[in-house]
């Protein structure tokens, strides 16, 4: 599977990826977005903006690229670069379909995103991917599986993505809400012809959202890459926001809280790739340097009290504006 190119690779950062949510569309709900983009979101400016991170992060060792067809022009936005920088045969993209943009490039637009798991959203998502990235879409996941979304039991969707993964394009899933161990679950349990569907699993965990950990464990074990999203919170363990346990460890590190944060989830030991979100190259930067955290017993105790419940976290997780 074309996660295998991220195992040989032999730089420190070969397990950090850069997902594009951030910079595909001008609102999302990170904190400090006006602090980071400022006031010109055009789509020019945030083309540019993509274009200076994706270099600056090829250059320092990141290979995975992951996007969303809800993430206003992300797909464009990687594909544009992908066709000014030939050659770059070592990087794996990953984008997801079952959430439709419809913003219409405004911050306060009364609706982001529409979800819709069903096989015509499928075969119509696929086709806009396909027209952007062709031959260079290597992973296609269904955006945020819950345990109650129909394509866990659509047989027909699943003879489709196994059609896909017959082809060659790795298939895989997303997860989010307090219940994404559940949902992590049924979808190991899918399977076409005898054989698993599914090859990758993206799901959020952090310091404090800690409880799909198990999960993706058996995930792991069972042969998926993992790949973590959201390991910043949207922005709750970064810089100003971040909780003063993080604040301490990260001043005794001599680095960021963002840096300290990623590095407690690449110590785990299923974590095959974590997604950086940022959305400057000096917050890039700073989260690269995750990869030579080191944390002692004491640290990683102090940072296990960070954990919160499930459902709370969500529910304050869903309270972030768009901005």
């Amino acid at each position: 599977m074309p996660f295998a190119r991220l195992a040989t690779a032999t730089t420190p950062t070969c397990h950090i990826g850069l997902g594009l949510a951030a910079v595909g569309r001008p609102g999302y709900i990170n904190l400090g977005r006006d602090e980071d983009l400022g006031a010109d979101r055009s789509v020019e400016a945030l083309r540019t903006r993509t274009h200076e991170l994706l270099d600056a992060a090829y250059a320092q060792g990141v290979r995975y690229f992951d996007v969303a067809r809800s993430y206003g022009r992300s797909e464009e936005f990687l594909a544009g670069w992908l066709k000014e920088r030939p050659g770059l045969d070592d990087i794996v993209v990953g984008s997801k379909w079952g959430y439709t943009y419809t913003a219409g490039w405004a911050t306060d637009a009364e609706t982001h995103e529409v979800k819709d798991h069903t096989l015509a959203t499928y075969e119509r998502q696929r086709a806009e991917s396909d027209a952007l990235l062709g031959d260079r879409l290597d992973l296609y996941q269904i955006h945020s599986v819950t345990p109650d979304s129909p394509a866990l039991i659509d047989k027909e969707l699943h003879a489709k993505l196994a059609e896909a993964a017959a082809q060659g394009l790795t298939v895989g899933f997303s997860t989010s809400g307090p219940a994404q161990a559940e949902a992590i679950r049924a979808a190991l349990a899918v399977a076409v012809d005898g054989e698993p569907l599914f090859r990758t699993v993206q799901s959020t965990y952090n310091a404090l959202e800690t409880s799909a950990a198990p999960a993706l464990a058996e995930a792991h074990d069972a042969g998926l890459t993992v790949i973590v999203k959201e390991g910043m919170a949207n922005g709750r363990l970064a810089g100003p926001h971040a909780p003063a346990v993080l604040q301490e460890i990260a001043e005794q590190t001599g680095l960021g809280c963002d840096a300290v944060a990623l590095a407690l989830v690449l110590r785990q030991p299923w974590a095959g790739v974590v997604l950086s979100g940022a959305a400057t190259t000096a917050q890039l930067a700073s989260n690269l340097h995750a990869a030579v955290v080191d944390l002692d017993d004491d640290q990683l105790t102090r940072l296990a009290t960070l954990g919160e419940e499930p459902r709370a976290y969500w529910e304050r997780r869903g309270q972030l504006p768009w901005h």
